[in-house]
């Protein structure tokens, strides 16, 4: 009996044990930020980060290399780093990457600040700033010292001022919340100024300079970070590193959000109505003219637009195809091709390199679409205006003549073509006469007047 409960015992003990739940392991999860920051690699980052939150995730790494990107994309990402109960370790990797411009906001964004050596940072001034706005005032005055010196922006204009006070704000706000140099953020908005990865861990701008990804993890093990106003120590022992890479949704999104692709889907959605309303049954141009046409919208949506200069392509396109169907010796077609153009340059509304269209793809359309709408349309429309040379419109008031004399039903020969034919006034044999009307194979026919002598 007591051997017998011994077994129970254990049983019930080892059921138990089995029965216990075991915690998941810890990862990491890995993000790769690699070129312009826009709404696509917007997209893919905020998915991403509510994907890691919903795991057992020890924080989240993001490798960031980045000439600089769209303050809208920037600020969405900064937002959900900000609220993000999961700490970021932003890292820019591998040796040579930057993180100019939106990168250095990121950078100061995240919990964790860390740089591969000769990587560099700054040069955080709002692009469209830069050609009107001066680090410093050059007038000089003998009692000027070098120590005392302040960047003071010389340009007078509102709305310039505006705009960088606003992002020195910004920017130092996430200095203060890190407990980041608050000083040099300022000066790499208003003076543009950058700093290497040894620099800036001298100046209190980042936090650690790891060699690799490996360095990086040994670093971060034991520190203590504060994440949503809780402390949180952070463990890199037995952890999964697990990489996030972006999914098709992305890469459509990448694609299609890229100005020159967003400007020729535009275009060819146009181009395909046009065509599809000019020649109406082709069914191939509307259909495809359609959808390139609403994945140009869906870009225009999350790229920043000048509706202006869509207003002057628009407007362009119309007056060049005024052209091709009221000739004006060439006015319309060249204030056409000159609002076209206008248009295209001014299109997308930022100066940040690699979001402008190409100058080549706008001549390249300028002279197609000149081409098109007056030239291929022209003849059209001319086409339109010749007389009917075929079926059964073109019957209607033909010359016949009467292959017998008959009263009310007869033949008669149209176009060396034997017709029957019906009139209410009776013809002789020879007599010409014109068609009135086709019923089914019959004709109905009036003999012409003629005048006699």
């Amino acid at each position: 009996m007591m051997k017998l409960l011994a077994v129970l015992i254990i049983l019930v003990s080892f059921g138990a044990f089995a029965q216990a739940p075991v915690a998941p392991p810890k990862q990491a999860f890995v993000l790769e930020i690699d070129g312009i920051i826009g709404p696509a690699m917007g997209d893919y980052f905020e998915r991403s980060l509510d994907k890691a939150t919903q795991a057992n995730t020890e924080f989240i790494l993001i490798r960031l290399d980045t000439p600089g990107g769209l303050d809208v994309s920037m600020r969405a990402m900064i937002k959900k780093i900000m609220a993000s109960p999961v700490p970021i370790v932003t890292y820019v990797s591998p040796s040579g990457s930057r993180a100019a411009s939106a990168g250095t906001y990121i950078l100061y964004a995240s919990h964790i600040a860390a740089m591969s050596p000769a990587t560099n940072l700054g040069a955080a001034t709002p692009v469209q700033m830069l050609p009107s706005l001066d680090a410093t005032n050059d007038k000089k005055s003998p009692n000027d010292k070098p120590e005392n010196k302040q960047p003071v922006p010389i340009s007078k204009d509102p709305m310039m001022t505006k705009v960088i006070n606003d992002a020195v704000a910004y920017i130092r706000g996430l200095a203060t919340l890190r407990g980041r140099n608050e000083e040099w953020a300022e000066q790499a908005v208003r003076k543009a100024v950058s700093l290497t990865a040894e620099e800036a861990l001298e100046k209190n701008v980042i936090d650690i300079v790891a060699t690799d990804q490996g360095d990086l993890f040994r670093q971060l093990d034991g520190r203590v970070i504060e994440v949503l106003g809780a402390k949180k120590t952070l463990s890199t022992t037995g952890l999964i590193v697990k990489e996030l890479k972006p999914d098709w949704r992305n890469r459509l999104l990448e694609v299609i959000a890229n100005p020159n692709i967003a400007y020729i889907l535009m275009l060819i959605g146009i181009y395909g109505l046009i065509l599809e309303f000019s020649t109406p049954g082709a069914i191939l141009p509307g259909t495809v003219g359609a959808i390139c046409l609403l994945l140009a919208l869906f870009s225009f949506q999350v790229l920043p637009i000048n509706y202006a200069g869509l207003a002057l392509i628009l407007l362009g396109i119309a007056l060049m195809a005024a052209e091709a169907y009221q000739p004006s010796f060439g006015v319309l077609g060249l204030g056409g091709i000159v609002a076209f153009v206008t248009g295209s340059v001014i299109l997308i509304d930022v100066d940040l390199p690699g979001y402008g269209i190409n100058l080549g793809i706008i001549a390249g359309f300028a002279v197609s679409s000149a081409a098109f709408f007056i030239l291929a349309l022209g003849l059209v429309f001319k086409a339109r205006r010749n007389p009917i040379v075929s079926g059964k419109e073109e019957m209607i008031g033909a010359s016949c003549v009467a292959l017998e004399a008959f009263e009310t039903q007869g033949r008669v020969r149209v176009h060396s073509e034997l017709w029957a034919a019906r009139t209410s006034t009776p013809m002789r044999k020879g007599e010409k006469a014109r068609v009135n009307a086709i019923h089914g194979l019959v004709l109905d026919v009036t003999p012409e007047v003629t005048k006699e002598n």
